[in-house]
């Protein structure tokens, strides 16, 4: 990838780490706090738009908040894409358009539409041959070698066993897949170690990525030493900004008025900072001179 980001995995000279943005603001907060890459989440940016993360966001809107985010950022953006949005005609061109924008890697959870986010009850997994077919269609309607394809594995949050999630991964990395997503619900790291020890055995050389949502006290130095590549925090951000804003809302309200927040807030300065308003301002001044 242009990005970098595939050859880090590849590398695995250290924990790639990646955290979740749901807008153009979050990008630049991520970049400027000095991680690796961006996901760009689908429970983030369902969340903020105000919705469930059920599949209820079309495709269109999903990628013009991607799409935003590449706008303001330099850092590899990793695009959260449900299923794929449809079938595989739906697939080829959804490769194309987020590759189109300049995101550097889509993900693909092999869970059935209607999917529900991955904390909740219910999903359903694909049949891992038409799954690893969708794959293969996203590799093929790819455009340049730099564009990476990621697979998520969703076995073990609807309780299946690592040996089939090991034998879904094995399938779907010879459909094409650049590097795999392993995502479990459980509070600790067992079933992701497992899985890991198991993985090995078969291929040492594909990235494998995990999303330490629930085994959050798993730290980059456990997480290396599992064998995992890459980190994705694809949530706390828009939990963080949801716990803030519910405070600043409660002191206005009980207050009557913004003075007990002011300390605990960003000054507005530092907006106008962080969007570039005074090189906007500048450039006008030059233009007018």
């Amino acid at each position: 990838m242009t990005s970098g980001i595939l050859r880090a995995l590849l590398a695995g000279e250290r924990l790639v780490r990646l955290v979740g943005a749901h807008d153009g603001l979050t990008a630049v907060l991520i970049e400027r706090a000095g991680f690796d890459g961006i996901w760009a989440g689908g429970l983030g940016i369902c969340t903020s738009a105000g919705v469930p993360d059920a599949g209820l966001l079309t495709m269109t809107e999903l990628l013009a908040a991607a799409s935003a985010m590449r706008q303001v950022s330099r850092l590899p953006i990793i695009a959260d894409v449900d299923g794929g949005f449809g079938d595989s005609n739906v697939i080829g061109r959804m490769t194309r358009l987020y590759e189109s924008v300049g995101i550097d890697a889509i993900c693909i959870e092999d869970k059935q539409y209607p999917k529900r986010n991955s904390f909740r009850d219910g999903n359903v997994i694909e049949e891992p041959e038409r799954f690893a077919r969708k794959l293969a269609v996203a590799k093929h309607a790819q455009r340049t070698d730099d564009f990476a394809v990621i697979a998520r594995l969703e076995s073990l949050i609807v309780g299946e066993s690592v040996a089939e999630a090991i034998d879904r991964a094995r399938l779907y990395r010879s459909a094409g897949a650049d590097a795999l997503v392993i995502h479990s619900r459980q509070k600790d790291d067992a079933e992701i170690a497992e899985f890991c020890r198991g993985w090995r055995t078969v291929d040492r050389q594909t990235p494998v990525i995990a999303i330490p949502t629930t085994y959050y006290t798993s730290s980059a130095a456990r997480l290396e030493s599992l064998g995992i590549n890459a980190a994705i925090y694809a949530n706390q951000l828009i939990r963080a900004s949801v716990r803030a804003m519910q405070e600043v809302l409660s002191r206005i309200h009980a207050d009557g008025s913004s003075a007990a927040a002011e300390e605990s807030i960003a000054p507005v300065s530092t907006l106008f900072e962080l969007t570039g308003t005074e090189d906007l301002l500048e450039d006008e001044s030059a233009r007018t001179r």
